[in-house]
């Protein structure tokens, strides 16, 4: 299974920008999907998360300025940031929960993360 992010860079403060995850492997069912992010000297923090059903849940630190939306056809997980400022800026990891079925046996991963993608918000 691999969770492969895409976009992010670099952005004036206020500005928009956007990362997709993509994953894929043997799953049979995706949970629920998201986002952390990691600032250096600062502690990991789960950004964002959607269920299966689109129901979202924000950090307080991004909420009315970030939007977290999923295509479950594709198995993909899209976080829309504005209004962004420099503290936004770090590596954004998406994150998923997901069943897969392998050799007639099903194990559930929880907290799956792949690989980040930076995000630079300069003031």
């Amino acid at each position: 299974v691999q969770l492969q992010a895409s976009g992010g860079g670099l952005v004036q403060a206020g500005g928009s920008l956007s990362v997709s995850c993509a994953v894929s492997g043997n799953i049979e069912s995706i949970n629920d999907m998201g986002w952390y992010r990691q600032a250096p000297g600062k502690q990991r923090e789960l950004v964002a998360v959607i269920t299966s059903g689109g129901t979202t849940n924000y950090a307080d630190s991004v909420k009315g300025r970030f939007t977290i939306s999923r295509d479950n056809a594709k198995n993909t997980v899209t976080l829309q940031m504005s209004s962004l400022r420099p503290e936004d800026t770090g590596v954004y990891y998406c994150k998923a929960d997901f069943w897969t079925k392998v050799a007639g046996s099903y194990t559930y991963e929880h907290d799956y993360r792949g690989q980040g993608t930076q995000v630079t918000v300069s003031s």
